[in-house]
């Protein structure tokens, strides 16, 4: 049986309201999973799929807001789309998080076509999000599998050197230069020169190769 292909996340210390939301969110065929704290949600797996989280902006006693879980997230490098929700904010509270990437900041009573609405948009933001990343990992594959002569003349090719100002910093010959760039547009399955350098921008900054393969 397939896994769902999406879920929403609730954190809300209310029962009424984290139940509230479940309906609603079920009530369109969405996937929910709710919790009653950030403790929870931190200590229960999730699945690897395209998800998001509606979040209560203020939590009981000592525990840590809304906002201060949205910059644990952020220290744990982990991009989960956040929509808060709140009885109590106010705009600069509202700026703050929009600023720090929440998708959206609703106040309670949460209209629910809104909600909805804002839901939807966190989990294609977290699917394309994925898309580009395992895009960036594919290309990161490929050019893991380049020799190290390769990668070194694939940064000076990139970096705008014709193949003779490459041979001529490389010490290598014209013929040496040209074979190994098209062993390198196979491999990084680029279709012309301006397809590479798009490649090499999304994969980063590309290290200066620092082994030099013998030819």
């Amino acid at each position: 049986m397939n896994g769902p292909e999406s879920i929403v996340f609730i954190i809300d210390d209310d029962a009424q309201v984290r139940s509230s939301l479940t309906n609603l969110c079920r009530s369109v065929e969405l996937n929910v999973q709710s919790f009653s704290s950030t403790e929870e949600f931190l200590n229960t797996p999730r699945p690897n799929i395209p998800a998001c989280l509606v979040l209560d902006v203020r939590f009981p006693g000592s525990a840590p807001s809304g906002l201060d879980f949205q910059r644990t997230l952020a220290s744990l490098n982990d991009p989960l789309p956040i929509i808060f929700i709140t009885g109590h904010g106010d705009v600069p509270m509202s700026v703050k998080a929009i600023k720090r990437g929440a998708v959206e900041f609703l106040t309670k009573p949460v209209r629910e076509q809104e909600l909805l609405d804002a839901v939807r948009m966190a989990i294609e933001r977290d699917r394309d999000r994925r898309k580009q990343d395992l895009a960036v990992l594919s290309l990161r594959k490929r050019y893991d599998s380049l020799t190290a002569r390769e990668r070194e003349i694939m940064h000076l090719v990139t970096r705008g050197l014709l193949n003779k100002q490459v041979a001529a910093e490389l010490n290598l010959s014209e013929v040496t230069v040209k074979v190994h760039r098209g062993r390198i547009m196979q491999k990084m399955e680029a279709k012309s020169l301006a397809d590479l350098v798009r490649m090499s921008d999304q994969i980063g900054s590309l290290p200066d190769p620092t082994v030099v393969a013998d030819t």
